[in-house]
């Protein structure tokens, strides 16, 4: 008798090669109409299935996690992120739990690159410009960017997608400063500057940009207190969490010219933003899109497959992080 594959639920609405995949080697429960999952529905769904392939919109809480049945073994997220589930609260059940890191290193650094250039030659005014009519003429001194040959670019968290930025920015002529918890070997720095504080990388940076994972010690890292080491008139690119940029502060320093523009692909509570983002000239604003191509959602999901395929055959977890 064959053996009966393990019933899996997968909770948004992935692409189609990844769905073809879960379904062809799992029971797989699908959301076909891709609704979001509250905690109690959450919960609700997981009692009779084996495993969950999730997304950064579900909320695995120790609340969550404590609902689990024991029949459930292993949790994999649609993400290199972790900062929706509860790890603690997972290792203290013994569940296992999968991220899918590689697939977004490409495509994320490619839109925070998109954002440095946008921001440098001040795309968006443009676009509005031309959007209302309002360009007459040609003039020399109209719509005065800056280029990107020698300027310092300051990466907060040179892993694997702040890597990628800095090869991306070294073929602009950019010289790359980097602040990590610890120094890279050199090899992985590939030349860039190591700073010991994040004071030390701000004051350098003529652009910022912000590639951390979202923890208790980088939350709010760019608030009134840190943007004031900036130069004066620097670029604030963030493709990391929402919740790495204390809003108010930030927008507060676009408003008053202290921060010359700023680039964000991701929000504190979002989808929600703080209205005050939409009256700026002075920003470049993207709808969490660092991970959206083709190549990069499917890899993504094959990613968070092989984690789960490799438990249920009894292997190590190619990408665990609990």
């Amino acid at each position: 008798m064959p053996r009966k594959s393990p019933r899996l639920l997968v909770t948004r609405r992935l692409p189609e090669a990844v769905l073809a995949r879960a379904a062809r080697d799992y029971g797989a429960v699908l959301n076909t109409d891709d609704h979001l999952y509250d905690a109690a529905r959450l919960k609700e769904a997981c009692q009779d299935v084996d495993a969950a392939l999730i997304c950064i919109t579900e909320k695995f809480t120790a609340e969550v996690i404590a609902a689990l049945p024991q029949r459930f073994k292993i949790l994999s997220t649609y993400s290199v992120g972790t900062d929706h589930i509860d790890l603690a609260a997972a290792r203290a059940r013994s569940l296992p739990v999968g991220n899918a890191p590689h697939g977004v290193t490409i495509a994320t650094a490619e839109i925070a690159m998109l954002l440095i250039l946008g921001c440098a030659r001040r795309a968006p005014e443009g676009q509005r410009l031309l959007a209302q009519g309002k360009w007459a003429v040609w003039e020399p001194t109209f719509m005065l960017g800056r280029r990107l040959d020698g300027k310092v670019l300051s990466i907060l968290g040179l892993g694997k997608i702040g890597q990628a930025l800095a090869r991306r920015a070294r073929a602009f002529d950019m010289v790359v400063h980097y602040h990590n918890r610890r120094r890279l070997p050199q090899a992985e720095e590939q030349g860039a500057v190591f700073h010991e504080t994040p004071e030390s990388l701000f004051r350098a940076a003529d652009i910022l940009s912000i590639n951390a994972p979202s923890t208790p010690e980088t939350r709010h890292i760019l608030r009134a207190e840190t943007i004031a080491w900036l130069k004066p008139n620097a670029i604030v690119i963030n493709t990391a969490r929402g919740d790495l940029v204390r809003d108010a502060d930030l927008i507060a320093a676009l408003q008053s010219g202290r921060i010359a523009y700023a680039g964000l692909d991701v929000f504190e509570g979002e989808p929600k933003l703080n209205p005050g983002y939409l009256a700026l000239p002075n920003v470049m604003l993207l709808p969490h899109i660092g991970s959206a191509t083709i190549e990069a959602r499917d890899q993504m999901g094959f990613e968070a497959l092989d984690n789960l395929d490799a438990f249920f055959a009894g292997r190590d977890l190619p990408f665990p992080v609990a």
